[in-house]
């Protein structure tokens, strides 16, 4: 029997189902909330990601910033130990599958397993002690986001926290131990993520980092004049450097002090769009920030992620640049950091 003539729709699924799609950067519950394997309230699980037709997610362990002190670093790094155990664990769900390498993404697309890939959101996490970094390493984090809101003890925030005792800096960008940290998560092959970082701090990192750095969930300031957003000299300083932009999902971020409900796919690709003319289609990429404030209209969770493909079909990108968009790119800086590492 002849196949059906496709649909427009019909059209985009097929192309987005061929495609390795990754999205970088994903929250968890934490620490109760719907499982991993059913499709529940959870914007990003495996049954959603099916649907959307994701190879793989990067969940991030979250710690949120705290006065700086040594308990309350010792409690962060406690909590994100806990958090990438319960990641590793999603990865034991049937159908996922724990992965920590490019190599390893690719292997689990190619057997149709989704990639569960661990991260972790804030060096707060690490305190003052450098070999938690390693530990994080060892639990199969791909990546370690710098700050959060609020400064920490390596690194200014782009956004300052009063309520903690804040200044607008502390530290001018890095500290000295922030310094110390990129060689070591060089070293490790830790990939170096800027998303959230005050502009000095992004800056010294990028001069600094012997692999190129990442912005996994951040969108552009010259369309939406936020403080989280990078500005244009930023996007230049991530393309020369070979770094990639990951553009996010949350609405506040794609337009200035917009709800869920304002926001649409077509305000989501314009940061896309902006960003591919600025810098180069090899350095951007798709992070949703899904479970931590990510969301908008026609992309509220994972299994709506084909109505982006869509979009960006409608506006003229051919299937080989929606791959390197939605994994090609970031896949290409994970083996730079692999390879530093392994040098």
């Amino acid at each position: 029997m002849d196949a059906a003539p496709e649909t427009p729709r019909d059209g985009h699924t097929a192309i987005h189902a061929r495609l390795l799609a990754l999205d970088t950067h994903i929250d968890i519950p934490w620490p109760e909330g719907p499982g991993f394997a059913a499709d529940g309230e959870r914007r990003v699980d495996l049954p959603k990601m099916r649907r959307g037709g994701l190879a793989g997610g990067f969940f991030a362990a979250f710690v949120p910033q705290t006065v700086v002190n040594p308990a309350n670093e010792q409690a962060a790094f406690e909590r994100a130990r806990a958090m990438l155990l319960a990641i590793r664990a999603m990865g034991d769900v049937p159908g996922a599958r724990l992965a920590t390498t490019a190599d390893a993404i690719e292997q689990a697309w190619r057997d149709g397993a989704v990639a569960v890939v661990p991260a972790v959101e804030n060096g707060f996490a690490a305190g003052t002690d450098l070999d938690r970094l390693g530990i994080f390493r060892s639990l199969g984090a791909t990546y370690v986001t710098m700050t959060h809101n609020g400064h920490n003890a390596l690194a200014d925030a782009a956004i300052a926290r009063p309520d903690l005792g804040d200044g607008a800096s502390r530290h001018g960008g890095l500290s000295a131990l922030g310094r110390e940290a990129v060689a070591v998560m060089n070293r490790l092959g830790l990939l170096i993520d800027v998303s959230h970082a005050a502009k000095p701090t992004m800056m010294q990192l990028a001069s600094l980092s012997a692999t190129p750095v990442v912005a996994t969930h951040s969108c552009m300031r010259a369309l939406c004049d936020h403080p989280r957003n990078l500005d244009d000299e930023q996007l230049d300083v991530i393309r020369d450097v070979g770094g990639v932009v990951q553009v996010t999902a949350v609405s506040g971020f794609v337009r200035l002090r917009a709800r869920e409900s304002e926001v649409t796919v077509a305000d989501f690709c314009n940061h896309i769009d902006y960003a591919v003319r600025r810098i180069g289609i090899a350095h951007v990429g798709i992070g949703s920030d899904f479970d931590g404030g990510g969301g908008f209209v026609g992309w509220r969770d994972a299994a709506d992620s084909p109505n982006i493909t869509a979009e960006l079909l409608r506006r003229g990108y051919e299937p080989e640049a929606l791959a390197a968009l939605w994994g090609g790119n970031f896949l290409r800086v994970m083996r730079q950091a692999e390879a530093v590492a392994a040098s």
